[in-house]
């Protein structure tokens, strides 16, 4: 419901924990609302995921961006409400879940179908969803195509569709990128390469920029496994480049896609965040300003679009700028109640 800029009252999350300190094990930590590690069973392995709240209360489904983990939500959901029951996954290929089977791509409709999955498995038949870049373009095709599933889309720094910048020109070119990643990958006879956790660390933090110290730390810690020399990374080679694995559509089809949705969409766009910093030309900002009049247009009422201050990974670096907007969202009466 238009464009505006909300400095919320300071917050305090969870700090992000100290090397080595366990995170999500066992019970959880009570202080933190975190009920249990879940497995969830599907036919090539299991999807994991971590679970606050009671499994009584009204279902989120959270989910994080390309190759991040679960772990993303953990400063972020215990200063929500808890009158509600969030389940954080990893999707397939990513953090504690199980790689697809050799020759199954990433392609994002398959982590729609992981989607449908994970519900069917815990027993939801309607339920609220926030995504976090990558995962809100899961999130939104998953909301078009099960419309009658999503009363709630709360969108981190993304879109619900994927438009390129370019158009749908260069949906060819991805494709070919991805299917010889992935032969060229399945080939490779390389054993994963063991790093120490410091150079682990100063990896990541040169390829998340937007990401603190203390925060890529959190994700490592459900991103990798300890060996006897270091640390390997859980995420499966074959992903790549986000671009191989996005279905991206055209502005028609965004159109299309938006006028599916049943769900009141929640649009948290960071000031400084992916089509501010990572991407600065013109074509790219042309992308989202057709994106947020469209589904203003659309969607009408049921859409709120509003900047935050910090980066593309607000929600976990200062959840405090978002925390407020998304409670008050979660808590408004705009939807029926959840069936159990």
């Amino acid at each position: 419901m238009g464009d505006a800029t909300r400095a919320l009252p300071a917050a305090h999350p969870p700090p992000c924990p100290r090397p080595g300190a366990e995170v999500g094990a066992g019970h959880g930590d009570p202080r933190k609302g975190l009920l249990s590690e879940l497995k969830l069973a599907v036919p090539w392995g299991h999807i994991a995921a971590k679970a606050w709240g009671s499994q009584q209360a009204r279902p989120v489904l959270c989910l994080h961006g390309w190759l991040d983990n679960a772990n993303s939500f953990d400063r972020l959901i215990p200063l929500l409400p808890k009158d509600f029951h969030y389940v954080a996954v990893d999707f397939g290929g990513h953090g504690l879940s199980s790689h697809y089977s050799p020759g199954v791509p990433y392609y994002q409709e398959n982590f729609v179908s992981d989607i449908r999955r994970v519900v069917a498995a815990l027993k939801w038949k309607r339920f609220s969803i926030m995504g976090h870049s990558f995962g809100g373009m899961v999130g939104g095709m998953f909301s078009s195509i099960y419309p009658e599933m999503v009363d709630k889309l709360i969108l981190l720094d993304t879109l619900p569709f994927a438009l390129d910048a370019k158009g749908v020109e260069e949906v060819l070119t991805y494709k070919r990128g991805a299917i010889e990643h992935m032969l060229q990958t399945e080939a490779s006879q390389k054993p994963r390469q063991v790093v120490s956790p410091e150079e682990m660390l100063q990896r990541f933090l040169k390829n998340n920029s937007h990401v603190s110290e203390e925060c890529a730390r959190l994700l490592l810690q459900r991103g990798t496994t300890q060996v006897a020399s270091g640390l390997i990374m859980n995420r499966d080679r074959r992903l790549a480049l986000p671009e191989y694995s996005m279905d991206f559509i055209s502005r028609e089809l965004f159109v299309h896609s938006a006028k599916k949705l049943q769900a009141h969409v929640l649009l948290l766009k960071a000031i400084q965040g992916y089509y501010n910093v990572r991407r600065e030309n013109d074509s790219d900002r042309n992308v989202m300003l057709f994106a947020i009049d469209m589904l203003k247009s659309v969607l009408k009422e049921r859409f709120q679009y509003i900047q935050v201050p910090d980066n593309h990974y607000v929600h976990l670096n200062q959840p405090q700028n978002v925390a407020g907007i998304i409670s008050t969202f979660l808590l408004s009466k705009e939807t029926a109640p959840h069936e159990p």
